[in-house]
Parts: C-alpha cells; structure tokens; sequence
C-alpha cells in the first residue's frame, strides 16, 4: 500500500465520501479506526469547504480488536441517525475495517431504521477512489430513484460532480446555463447538491447529461435500462467537443435554439498570427482519462500543439486511452506510480507538460511548465472566482492556463537575457522605484581560459556509463541560455549530432556543430 508516497487515487471509502460530502440530507457512516479521520482534512482544507463531511467514523482502536467491534458500529449508527436525522445513511468500511468482517451493511439492516441504509461493498484492496465514488452514486441511485411520469418540458439530470471534483462547481453552473439557453431544465443534478428525495425522482427526466464518467457512469447506464433514459457521450470540454456536446444534445432533446457563441475568445487567438510561435509544441499529458482524453483533443486540434505523449493513472480507462495514443501514434503510459510518470517526462523533455498536482511537482524539479488538467489537484486549484473547464467559457479558463504558463516562460527569458543590463541587472535595485541597490556580486567571476580548460579536462576524465553522452561545463551552461521551449529540440538536435559521429562528450564546439548543421 503506498501509504508514504504520492498516490493518485484514495481508497475507494474516500470516494464514497466525496458523494456524501457533495450530498445534502445524507450520512455516511464508516466503519474505521481512529487514524483514517485523515480524510476529514481532503475536504475542510484543500477544497476549503465551510462544513466538515456528513462522516460519523466508529474510531475502534487497537485495544476494542479483542472486545464487541460489531456493537461500535451499530452504536456509532443509531448516534449518527439521532444526532443528524438525515433521509438515507450509507454504511461501509474502511480498508483497514475491512479486514475485520464485520459487514457494516448487514449489521445496520437489523437495526430497523426508519429511513433507507444503502450497504456499500467496496473492495479497498482491489480497488480505488474514483471506483468508490462511481459506485456509491450507482448504489444510491439503484436503492432510491423510482419510475416516474416525465416532466412537461423536455428535462435532464446532470451526473457526475462531486465533492473534491476538478472544477466540478463551476462546471454544473456552465453546463446548466448551455441547457437552459436551449429550452432545456435541469430537472436534478446529482451527487452534488441533490438530497435523497431529489435522487427519487431523477426518473422524470427525458434524457441524462454525463459530465465525468469516472464517478457517474454505472448510474448512467442503469437510468438507460431501467428508466429508458439516453445519456450523453461527449465530455463538453473544449471548443470542439462543445459543439459536438450540443449536437448531441440537440438530438436527443429536439432543440433548436439558437446559441450565442461571442463569449468564446479561444478560437479567435488560435488563429491568430500572435499565436504561431506556440505552435508545434511538445507537450505530455497524464490525469485521468476523461480529462486525458479531452485534452488531447485541444492541445493537437484547437491549440496547434504537438502530444509528445499521453496516459492515464485509472486503469478503468486504460483502454480508449490506449486507443486515442495508437490513433496519435503513439504508446499510452497507463500507472499510477509518480516515479513512472516522472522517468517518463525526464525523456521526452516535452516543452510543457499537462497533468495533476503531481505533474506540477515533476515539472518544477525538471524546470518545464505544467498547467493542471485533473485531479489530484490542490488547494490553489479550487478557486474562488468563477472558473470552469466546461462549455465556452472553460475553453477560455482552458487557453489561458494552458498558454500563460509559456507566456510567462518567455518573459522570465527575456529578463534573463537583459541580467547583465546595466538598469536590469541583479544587482540593481528595483528601476520603477527610482533607485538602485548597491552593488552586489551574486555570481562567481568567470573562469579564466587555462582554469576552464582544466575544468572540461576534469569532466572527460569523468566515467561514462554505457554509450550515454554527457555534456561538458561550458556547453551545459550555454544550453541553459537557449529559451526553455526550444532548449529540450535543441539538447535533442545535438546528442542525436554527437551520437551519429560517435562523440562521447559535447564540448561547446559541438553545440555550435550542431547549431549550424541543423541550420542548413
């Protein structure tokens, strides 16, 4: 268990509790020991939600193994119904609760409350979050939602959003706005916000929207056959996948309404001439599959970026994924191991990189820019402004976290070529303040010719392993000088120069070499 180092996902309990926490008039209670409390925190700090999760926890300890667990967990149960009185509990384990038996679902079967209890069977150990919350809606769905007569105007449900979700908030308030400016009501959007008397009566609804199908799909597909409810199959992100959003949209509601389109500025920049010197850049893409998937789209299709590569960490998507890498021709990296994803990076030397809060690690250590795409994400990722990846506006919010990273590596460039001006160097003050600081020496003089010579001397003296190349001190700190979105063609260019002439070391002539033979 990876319990001590990054993990993409949480065990599948954490995914319930995403449901729950989205939900309103709804308990979870967990059977677990006092130390995965922990989960608490993913909610009140990094989403920074004002209330804490609707969790009551039994909290058994090493000492209650060797007296009556079962009796906690039934007595933690009847306090969660008397203390919060909610429409509907759901009752699971915990993966370390789990290997007790005590089955949560039966035992608060015979308790005879007086409101439904939705037993959860998720196996910690086989499976993870984004199963758990997939599964949880499934369930409550399954135990709650009932046949009804549908509404009088052409109506949906939105599923999907959860508590802990990428941008999940803002992206049911864009959606919900797309479909209201084509004649069509949200009739329950669901797990968040909804309360187990709205899940009762999602079968009102002409048609389901599928927002993430991570953490909605199973609830999709038994509306489908039990209500004969169509879903939708285009994730809205994008501009392109959008449009495709509404056809589809249009065909299952019989809508014609006109949509008004002026608020998108992404397709306008693309196209313009001020967008060219983005054009062709490498970029790798890892996150869960739905956001793989859509991302891959933009950046190939709408931004004029080249996929260096692309893979997913929830192997529930292993396969389109794969499918889309082959269709780019390329091979999907499929793990859920950073160090993976890291080796990965560290080779392909992409000019910029889309991922998770992980990635955004991995790129700050290799010094590459990376804009997040998916969860797992952190605290600066849940914002309080408006901002979602859905629809038109999320295809704005998308172009510029996508671009403003490589924007801004070109001005940090610039200022690294005037370091050595004498207003801007960095010894000098701040010029808009109208002064400059004394002089201070921030780096060592240069090495004088016979002193450099001995140092490049000392570095061919350097083992080598295998047949790698290595680059001496003088061309490792003229490569540094190159602008970081051409730096990693141009490492390539002249390993790949020194490699076909059977060179062992690239000393600043070769860099040179190279330059000018790749010139021609």
């Amino acid at each position: 268990m990876k319990l001590t180092v990054w993990t993409y996902e949480g065990p599948p309990h954490v995914g319930a509790m995403r449901v729950a926490t989205g939900m309103k008039g709804l308990h979870y209670v967990l059977h677990a020991p006092q130390g995965d409390t922990y989960a608490d925190l993913l909610f009140t700090m990094i989403e920074r939600r004002d209330h804490r999760p609707p969790v009551t926890y039994t909290t058994f300890q090493a000492r209650d193994l060797g007296s009556d667990t079962a009796g906690l967990f039934k007595k933690a149960c009847q306090d969660a119904y008397d203390r919060f009185r909610p429409e509907a509990i759901i009752v699971g384990a915990s993966c370390t609760a789990e290997l007790i038996q005590d089955d949560p679902g039966g035992l608060a079967e015979t308790m005879g409350l007086p409101i439904p209890v939705i037993p959860l069977e998720l196996p910690s150990y086989q499976r993870k979050e984004n199963f758990g919350a997939d599964e949880t809606f499934f369930q409550i769905v399954r135990h709650l939602a009932r046949p009804m007569e549908r509404t009088a105007r052409v109506s949906c449900n939105l599923l999907g959003p959860t508590a802990l979700g990428f941008r999940h908030r803002d992206d049911v308030a864009e959606i919900t706005n797309l479909l209201y400016e084509l004649g069509i009501e949200v009739n329950v959007t669901a797990p968040m916000g909804a309360t187990p008397s709205d899940i009762a009566r999602m079968g009102q609804a002409h048609f389901n929207v599928l927002l993430y199908p991570e953490t909605g799909e199973q609830a999709a597909r038994y509306c489908e056959r039990t209500f004969g409810q169509p879903y939708t199959k285009v994730v809205p992100i994008g501009t392109g996948a959008t449009h495709d959003f509404i056809a589809e949209v249009r065909a299952l509601s019989g809508s014609d309404a006109p949509l008004d389109t002026n608020r998108l500025r992404q397709t306008w920049w693309s196209a313009s001439v001020d967008s060219t010197y983005l054009t062709g850049k490498r970029v790798f893409i890892f996150g869960d599959g739905s956001h793989v998937l859509t991302a891959a789209r933009i950046a190939r299709d709408e931004m004029g970026f080249e996929v260096a590569g692309m893979g997913c960490y929830n192997r529930e998507f292993a396969r389109p994924v794969r499918a889309l890498a082959r269709a780019y021709g390329l091979e999907a990296l499929i793990t859920d191991d950073y160090l993976e994803v890291e080796r990965t990076v560290e080779a392909l030397q992409p000019e910029m990189i889309l991922g998770t809060q992980m990635e955004r690690h991995i790129g700050k250590r290799l010094g590459i820019p990376c804009a997040v795409i998916s969860a797992p994400v952190h605290v600066q990722d849940f914002p309080a402004r408006y901002s979602p990846q859905m629809g038109f506006e999320g295809a704005n919010v998308i172009f510029d976290t996508w671009v403003h990273p490589l924007v801004m590596g070109l001005e940090e460039h610039l200022l690294h070529m005037f370091r050595e001006d004498f207003e801007f160097n960095d010894a000098a003050g701040p010029s808009h303040h109208g002064g400059h600081a004394p002089a201070v020496r921030l780096h060592p003089e240069p090495a004088s010719a016979a002193a450099q010579a001995h140092m490049d001397h000392a570095d061919r003296e350097q083992p080598v392993a295998g047949g790698e190349v290595i680059w001496l001190d003088r061309a490792e700190r003229e490569l540094k000088k190159i602008p970081f979105f051409v730096r990693g063609k141009a490492r390539r260019n002249t390993e790949s120069y020194a490699a076909e002439r059977g060179l062992r070391e690239i000393s600043l002539d070769t860099l040179y070499e190279a330059k000018a033979h790749f010139a021609r």
